[in-house]
């Protein structure tokens, strides 16, 4: 480690020992991160990506419990003879009872003495190790949202690429919490049966955007069917079906 480097490494382990209030010394052994730093970094984390800032995150206390969604279950809009009867307010809020565990993620990080003198040169040097550290607990918690099936005691990164090993994603909840939304795929006891939802020639749909309206139609309730904040998530390879023979087409007249 080049000496320029060394007072910048220096500085930032002064830096995490002083937002944690601990000595630089105690860097080197366990510590509990302080709360507010933990608020920060989880701020961070979630706007870092850009959809990890359209995805509810809530803080608790206890490894686990059930966490109490507050959302929007009833109309509210309505007319009332008062002639004939009194005005009745609704509640328009719907409590939700969802089970959760809290389970350890390792995001254990290693910078080499290469890349920290390449990059000690720069006057926000901590800056940068914390945007490439934050960045990729976003990728990663993301990847996992999408493709995690379940929490093994040691993850395998080499047969498992996309962390369906290291917890239960978003998907994987709304499998076994609520198997009613799911298309194709079943869920009992835990495990889940893969199931195809064939679209196009011979398919049961005919192309994505039937996909789309049966869902909306058919999964959810009718009080969010014309919600304007809904949108539609779907991977790459969904997408390149779907517009390729459209740019071979446009290819092709050119």
């Amino acid at each position: 480690m080049k000496k320029n480097t060394r007072f910048a490494f220096n500085a930032y382990l002064q830096q995490l020992a002083r937002l944690n209030g601990v000595a630089v010394e105690e860097l080197s052994s366990k510590f509990t991160v302080e709360p507010s730093v933990q608020q920060t970094l989880e701020d961070q984390i979630q706007q870092s990506a850009a959809f990890l800032t359209l995805i509810n995150v809530t803080p608790v206390t206890e490894q686990s419990g059930q966490l109490l969604g507050l959302g929007v279950g009833s109309t509210i809009a309505g007319t009332t003879d008062t002639t004939a009867k009194e005005r009745e307010p609704v509640d328009p809020t719907l409590m939700v009872d969802v089970e959760y565990k809290c389970e350890q993620t390792n995001f254990d990080t290693v910078l080499t003495y290469a890349k920290l003198d390449l990059w000690a040169k720069f006057q926000d040097f901590q800056v940068r190790i914390r945007n490439a550290i934050v960045k990729r607990q976003a990728l990663d918690r993301i990847m996992i949202g999408f493709n995690g099936v379940k929490r093994a005691k040691t993850s395998n990164r080499s047969e498992n690429p996309l962390l369906q090993d290291v917890n239960k994603g978003w998907l994987q909840k709304i499998r076994e919490d609520a198997p009613d939304h799911v298309m194709g795929s079943t869920t009992t006891g835990g495990e889940t049966t893969p199931g195809a939802v064939k679209v196009g020639k011979g398919g049961e749909y005919a192309n994505l955007d039937a996909v789309v309206m049966d869902a909306v139609n058919e999964l959810i309730d009718v009080v969010y069917q014309d919600d304007d904040d809904l949108v539609v998530i779907c991977g790459r390879e969904l997408l390149s079906d779907k517009y390729f023979p459209a740019g071979q087409q446009r290819a092709g007249k050119q």
